[in-house]
């Protein structure tokens, strides 16, 4: 099932049509569920404060479980519900057990002229600063700019689903938490608009 800019997959659909088919050994549509809803569950994990790779495995454990209690599902409609709250338990049962280290990124080994050093030391400077003015913002507006940013195509009523909000609420929140962010970074001494580093 691919996405075409006439039609929206309905996650709730797939997620019901999928585990129903999954439940009479037919898993032709798992993969389909998986490709479309893993963005939404790694982005939610993200959101709790996972490192890239803490929400690779959460993840992995959602589906997991999923296919481990997919006998017990009576109401295939609330699957992809039941994934978002796995993955959010999940999520805080790693932050509860993961060791308090600071993850420390790599660079390349083999880099090349000093200009590519300098651009990836300024991209990552730009990146922390960015999301440390995110982090300032309401729960929130985390959440949504975290989902929304990451999404290659953000389909509302997935986000919807996700963050517990009405459809018809996502634009203008998604308005005022980037007016908020702006305002945030415009306020920082730390950040020159003028194009100098």
């Amino acid at each position: 099932m691919t996405t075409t800019p006439d039609r929206e997959v309905d996650l709730v659909d797939l997620a019901a049509e999928a585990v129903t088919r999954y439940q009479a050994e037919d898993p032709s549509l798992m993969s389909d569920l998986v490709e479309h809803v893993t963005p939404v569950l790694w982005h939610l994990a993200r959101a709790q404060g996972l490192t890239a790779e803490a929400a690779e495995d959460t993840v992995q454990r959602s589906w997991l479980r999923l296919v481990e209690h997919t006998d017990r599902i009576r109401d295939p409609r609330s699957v992809l519900k039941w994934l978002i709250t796995t993955t959010r338990r999940e999520a805080w049962r790693q932050l509860r057990h993961a060791p308090r280290e600071a993850v420390v990124p790599e660079l390349p080994e083999e880099s090349g002229a000093p200009d590519e050093v300098v651009d990836l030391v300024a991209a990552d400077t730009d990146r922390r600063l960015l999301w440390r003015h995110i982090a300032r913002l309401s729960e929130r507006c985390q959440h949504l700019l975290r989902i929304i940013a990451f999404a290659d195509q953000p389909n509302y009523a997935e986000i919807a689903e996700a963050l517990g909000m009405p459809i018809g609420s996502i634009g203008p929140t998604r308005g005022r938490c980037l007016a908020a962010l702006r305002r945030s970074l415009a306020a920082d001494p730390a950040i020159d608009f003028g194009g100098a580093r």
